[in-house]
Formats: C-alpha cells, sequence, structure tokens
C-alpha cells in the first residue's frame, strides 16, 4: 500500500523506534508530507536522532497496524521541532483488529467493576467496533487488565436504547491535542465482553447503523 492512500489527518500519532535496536517506540505526530519526498513529524522531547539513521515508524490506522523503514534526513528547529523522513515506496498493513471501528460521539458512564470501591467517571466513546472502543474519560478509573461497566444510551432510526456493557481494558492511549484540550485525561481501548444477547443485539445494530452512516 502507498503511504498516502491511508489519508492520514495532520496531527496523527506515529511511533518511531530505531532500526537497530530494541530500543524504546518514541511517540510522534505527523506534521506534514511532500508525496513521493518527505514525511515531517513532530519532533520527541528526550529523543535522540541523527541524520542518516535507519527509523521504523507505526501506525495504527484503520482496523490494524502500517509499518515502514525510513531515513532520517534531517532534523530542523524553524519553523518548528520537527523531523524529516525519506518517504516510503510501499508501507506494511496487517489487520490486527476483528472489525473496521467507525468514529462516533457517544455519551458513557464507566464504572470499574474490578476494583474494591467501584470508581466511576464520565465521558464519550470516540470510535466503535463489533469488538470493542476507544472511551474518553474525565478520570483514570481502571488499569489494563481490569473490567468496566459502560453505561450508555443509543438511538438506531426511531428506536433509543438504555444498555450496560462489560468490557475489559485493553491498553492505555496517548491523549490527541483534542482530548487534551478537552480535559479528558484518561483514554483507554476496550474489549467487549458481554454476554447478555439483548445488550449485544443493541450494540450491534447501533454500530452497524453508524457504519451505514459514516
Amino acid at each position: 500500500m502507498k503511504f498516502e492512500d491511508f489519508k492520514l489527518p495532520y496531527g496523527y500519532p506515529m511511533q518511531l523506534q530505531a532500526a537497530d535496536s530494541e530500543s524504546t517506540k518514541i511517540n510522534s505526530r505527523l506534521i506534514g508530507c511532500i508525496p513521493g519526498r518527505t514525511i515531517m513529524m513532530s519532533q520527541p522531547r528526550g529523543a535522540r536522532f541523527r541524520s542518516g539513521q535507519k527509523i521504523i515508524v507505526r501506525i495504527m490506522a484503520a482496523n490494524g497496524i502500517c509499518l515502514f523503514p525510513a531515513v532520517l534526513e534531517s532534523s530542523v528547529n524553524l519553523p518548528m521541532p520537527m523531523l524529516c523522513l525519506s518517504y516510503p515506496q510501499n508501507v506494511q498493513f496487517k489487520e490486527i483488529r476483528g472489525a473496521t471501528r467507525v468514529d462516533v460521539s457517544l455519551e458513557v458512564e464507566a464504572t470499574n467493576i474490578s476494583a474494591l470501591e467501584e470508581k466511576k467517571s464520565l465521558g464519550k466513546i470516540s470510535d466503535i467496533s463489533l469488538s470493542g472502543a476507544k472511551i474518553e474519560l474525565a478520570e483514570a478509573v481502571a488499569e489494563v487488565g481490569e473490567e468496566l461497566q459502560l453505561a450508555l444510551t443509543v438511538n438506531v432510526a426511531t428506536l433509543t436504547r438504555e444498555l450496560s456493557i462489560k468490557s475489559l481494558v485493553r491498553s492505555r492511549i496517548e491523549r490527541s491535542t483534542r482530548e487534551y484540550e478537552e480535559g479528558l485525561p484518561a483514554v483507554y481501548g476496550i474489549e467487549f465482553v458481554e454476554n447478555n444477547e439483548d445488550q449485544l443485539l443493541g450494540l450491534y445494530a447501533y454500530v452497524y447503523s453508524s457504519m451505514a452512516q459514516s
């Protein structure tokens, strides 16, 4: 696949890792690109990369992960600190999710049902699939591996349903600029583990309806 096929918006999160080591993956963001020539990314704080260094770039996109090698062509400070990477000829793509996600904005109340004392937080679901979702909460109420009970109201055509969906926290996600500005400090990737068929039917109807409208 070609890099431009993914149509990533500027500010989209990426990860950088030195190709010649097992160093920690460093978070960065897409600033811009000149197709066929260069990709411009934000300069990570505290990370040291040198011109000519080979770098592996990872991107979460659609329903999988994109991966491509690049060479750091230059590091500049004006008009802002950024890295200029060589433009990839091809991008490897590996599907890692059970279903393609769709962007939504759905209010939710999350309750940690794994903790001794139930912790609750309001927030919203920002993308969703049949198997899981990304939730953005006003408070950090869970750790990876803990269970959340999600209370949400969905509308499908003229029908409204109150749902209670059990889920498992699979990851803690770096916040975007929008999430910083909206005061949402806790962003999680969750997997649905609900077994109640009535609840699942309401959830699936909402997901399919959202996909049809996207």
